[in-house]
């Protein structure tokens, strides 16, 4: 009897020890997760404050062709660093299945 319960407790304890290991993992997941969803929201909202502004940006300029000018070269660099902001957060596409 007493050998039965020393298995019982010996099973117990690993089906425990590998959902512990298993919740570690999850909860690392979760973790990542969120901090790609934090630098996801902040680059959101960057884009928005940009479109946002270019507006009012444009109705500041008028019609002065060195403000335009400036204004247009400001929001050339402004695209390209967000272009490069969503190229590096967008997950490459999975593999095709092979059939």
């Amino acid at each position: 009897m007493k050998q039965m319960l020393l298995l019982i407790y010996a099973k117990l304890d690993f089906i425990y020890r590998a959902l512990t290991r298993k919740l570690e993992i999850q909860m690392a997941v979760i973790d990542d997760l969120t901090a790609q969803v934090a630098k996801n929201t902040d680059v959101i909202e960057s884009a928005l404050t940009l479109i946002a502004n270019i507006k009012a940006a444009l109705d500041a300029a008028g019609t002065d062709p060195a403000k335009l000018a400036a204004l247009s070269a400001t929001l050339g660099a402004e695209d390209d660093k967000l272009a490069a902001v969503v190229a590096a957060n967008t997950p490459a596409a999975p593999a095709a299945p092979k059939p």
